[in-house]
């Protein structure tokens, strides 16, 4: 297989990356469905589909705000215009999607803890994204460095590059594994499941960054990266407590 990979049918040229980034938003979300039907929710439908529609604005919002960070020197002209209000990232759109929900919360005067249940099919969602970047090789914007180690791969335009859409499935099956892990053998308070997924993946990003070719820094660092900062400042309370328990059997 040939990557980019561009398949056609019926005369068609498919943009699997595309294709891939509508089902994983239909296969995480029929997940979480099943999640929540086969759970105990203390909170009701109608706070749920508000704290749910603010983390659909959030991520929205988030997303397009960070991925016009990443390059915010363009010059203005229609072409680039179309281009950076298609410009998207599931770093902000977890980030955004999170204020989001804090602030749906809020609004509807929710007290519990919400974020649990969408650790998983957002694992899932982000997995099936990731083979779509993979699938598209140099003609979206996450690929590697160029790299003589054996991991390098020829991603579309010749030259041995830094797979860090691979590395990162790899990474998400570990974490997939390893919150289930944590999930059934510790006793973890409501909420703390989401807060380690977020610290965990937002670590893992800041690191991977360093191998991919930004083209907008503040102090040597990528924007995604700032933002990696802002979330694990975010969740340092829970970072320096470590509590996880247990269970009691």
């Amino acid at each position: 297989m040939q990557i980019p990979f561009t398949p056609e049918i019926f005369g068609y040229t498919i943009n699997v990356h595309l294709v891939l980034e509508y089902l994983a938003f239909f296969i995480g979300f029929r997940y979480y469905l099943f999640l929540r039907r086969n759970s105990t929710d203390a909170i009701s439908t109608t706070n749920r589909l508000s704290i749910i529609l603010g983390a659909a604005l959030g991520a929205l919002i988030g997303s397009r705000l960070v991925g016009f960070l990443e390059n915010p020197l363009v010059e203005f002209s229609r072409e680039n215009l179309v281009e950076l209000l298609n410009a998207k990232t599931i770093m902000g759109g977890l980030f955004g999607g999170l204020l989001g929900v804090e602030l749906a919360k809020k609004i509807v005067g929710e007290t519990q803890r919400s974020g649990d249940l969408f650790v998983f099919p957002i694992i899932l969602g982000i997995f099936i994204g990731r083979i779509g970047c993979f699938l598209s090789g140099i003609n979206e914007f996450t690929y590697g460095y160029e790299t003589s180690s054996i991991f390098g791969m020829d991603l579309g335009d010749g030259v041995l590059r830094h797979p860090t859409s691979l590395y990162e499935l790899v990474f998400l099956i570990l974490l997939f594994i390893g919150l289930q892990k944590l999930k059934t053998s510790a006793t973890l308070e409501n909420g703390m499941l989401f807060k380690w997924f977020m610290i965990l993946y937002f670590a893992f990003r800041f690191f991977i960054e360093f191998l991919k070719p930004n083209v907008f820094y503040v102090f040597g660092l990528s924007s995604i990266q700032i933002l990696c900062l802002i979330c694990l400042l975010y969740y340092r309370t829970t970072i320096f407590s470590l509590k996880v328990g247990k269970k009691v059997r």
